[in-house]
């Protein structure tokens, strides 16, 4: 080959290349548009004060012991309701543990009863109670009827146990259940009082004493419905 002919070629190859690098040879008005999104998930912190409540010994049958529980929702999100999962054991006086039959039998005696927070130098009020056993295992569905809503339902600020699993908070600023029923708020608290009550059946109950049972409550907060943003 000439070198006039690979000088024709180099030239060709170098212009193939820019053409390459440029796109093509015409030319024209062209403009971008950049969107970004960001997703950030809120939180849902449900918390209780106090964690361990004052240990209650030496208990016979008629005692009774009101306890209240303040529940903190420190997270980002609104809390719609409350689950309340209730386990338990039962041991005798050396720590051993007792046969399922009797720590059922136990539970069943210690009553949980749902108190209203009056004001003042008022006692509590008494709106609905339940035993451990029951709390700990019944269906939300067998447990509602135990209760009577509708008396339930007339007394704004307090926990209702609600069919289908939870514990609805109805507020104090609605005053009809159609209206609202409310949890708790991004930042906000609400008290959960209740009484403790060991049942006196009237009769001997021989077989409860030396008995120790160890409660354990495990609040979880359930965010609202999702809707537009």
């Amino acid at each position: 080959m000439s070198i006039k002919k690979k000088l024709s070629m180099g030239v060709l190859t170098a212009a193939l290349g820019l053409a390459l690098i440029g796109g093509g040879t015409f030319a024209y008005f062209s403009d971008t548009a950049t969107q970004t999104n960001t997703f950030a998930s809120g939180t849902i912190d449900l918390d209780v004060d106090p964690e361990v409540q004052v240990a209650m010994y030496n208990l016979k049958p008629g005692d009774w012991m009101p306890r209240s529980f303040e529940l903190q929702n420190n997270g980002s999100l609104d809390i719609k309701y409350v689950d309340l999962n209730t386990e338990y054991s039962v041991t005798d006086s050396d720590g051993d543990a007792v046969v399922p039959g009797l720590a059922d039998e136990y539970a069943k005696q210690l009553i949980v009863q749902f108190l209203n927070n009056t004001t003042g130098d008022e006692d509590y009020e008494v709106l609905f109670e339940v035993s451990l056993y029951d709390l700990a295992n019944l269906t939300p569905e067998d447990l509602a009827t135990k209760i009577d809503v509708d008396t339930v339902m007339t007394h704004p600020g307090i926990w209702i146990p609600v069919f289908g699993g939870g514990f609805w908070l109805k507020q104090p600023q609605y005053e009809d259940i159609s209206e609202e029923i409310t949890g708790i708020a991004a930042g906000d608290t609400a008290d959960f009082d209740v009484q403790f009550r060991f049942n006196d059946t009237g009769e001997r109950q021989n077989d409860l004493q030396g008995l120790n049972l160890e409660l354990t409550w495990t609040f979880e907060g359930f965010q609202t419905d999702g809707e537009e943003r």
